[in-house]
């Protein structure tokens, strides 16, 4: 949608000012990437992106009937073992590109009909997405921006992104630090995704849609179960309804499968029963939860490799009808 763009000016100057000493997400590595040091999510001074294609895998209210404009930004700032798209994230595929480039990019996704611009692992390229942004913007981008997001962030940062971001598209993806630094190598992960999480509220507010079910604004919070309840999904879910309100847009993920690190593994190499994931969703109904959507894992297919084009089965029912 239309931004100010003196507004997203002044933030793409402090955006590219702090990546002379990284703290764009809560590992804070201090490095200077200007000048091409690397901090813990490997991502250097370029922006890099691996795939930007019109994306039907996504909640209804984004992909909607025409897709998502999903752009895949390379690298990440967490190890999850079991990552499904670990080409990218740790692997670091992709290509370098400008601004410039990536501004066309989200213009042609426009013009190829995508109801939004779904900004994927974004966090390490902000200075260069905020600017794109504003190019496209002056060049006729209509569309919400999506901020799809592993839920690992400052809301320092987040502040700065008020007013240019539409949706916002978290994970929550644990209950407590403990199972965030065993499966993603993050000590404190709960402590700063819930914060993350209500700034995010606090900017957009539950999930608006038009008059076809299209999102325009708001929250959708995600949570991808795992088997064993390795994310202590019971306590996050728990968690989400008491600091955000039950009548935030939750989406819940039964797509887990076995792939990375998680192979062969004996806590997360299988796929999740029936009976664990009907605790989940017994769960979400107890705990009140009114908007949002659940995939079932009988809906995904098993083969899915991350090659980001598959269609992941979202169920179109709301979790209370």
């Amino acid at each position: 949608m239309p931004k100010s763009s003196d507004m997203i000016n002044s933030r793409v100057d402090i955006f590219y000012k702090i990546m002379e000493d990284c703290v764009l997400c809560p590992r804070k590595c201090h490095v200077n990437r200007k000048a091409g040091k690397l901090g813990y999510c490997r991502a250097g001074f370029h922006l890099k992106a691996a795939r930007v294609i019109p994306h039907r895998g996504e909640e209804p209210a984004i992909s909607g009937t025409r897709g998502s404009g999903a752009i895949f930004f390379s690298h990440c700032n967490l190890r999850c073992g079991f990552c499904q798209n670990y080409q990218i994230s740790q692997l670091g595929m992709g290509e370098e590109m400008t601004p410039e480039e990536l501004s066309e990019k989200m213009l042609s996704l426009q013009d190829r009909g995508c109801h939004n611009i779904n900004l994927v692992t974004p966090t390490p390229f902000l200075p260069h997405i905020v600017k794109a942004i504003s190019i496209a913007d002056a060049h006729g981008l209509m569309i919400p921006i999506v901020y799809n997001t592993n839920g690992y962030e400052r809301v320092e940062i987040l502040r700065l992104l008020e007013g240019i971001v539409d949706i916002y598209l978290p994970d929550a993806k644990y209950g407590s630090d403990r199972a965030a630094f065993q499966n993603s190598d993050v000590g404190d992960y709960s402590r700063f995704n819930i914060r993350a999480l209500k700034e995010m509220k606090r900017q957009v507010g539950n999930l608006k849609a038009n008059e076809i079910g299209i999102g325009e604004k708001g929250v959708i919070v995600r949570h991808l179960a795992l088997p064993n309840d390795a994310a202590e999904s019971y306590r996050l879910l728990d968690m989400i309804a008491k600091e955000l309100g039950a009548d935030t847009h939750v989406s819940l993920m039964g797509q887990y499968f076995p792939c990375y690190k998680a192979l062969g593994g004996s806590e997360l190499g299988r796929r999740l029963t029936d009976d664990e994931f009907r605790g989940y969703y017994l769960a979400i109904e107890s705990l009140g939860f009114e908007n949002g959507w659940v995939q079932y894992p009988d809906e995904v297919d098993g083969s899915f490799l991350p090659d980001f084009e598959v269609n992941s089965g979202w169920n179109r029912n709301s979790i209370n009808e």
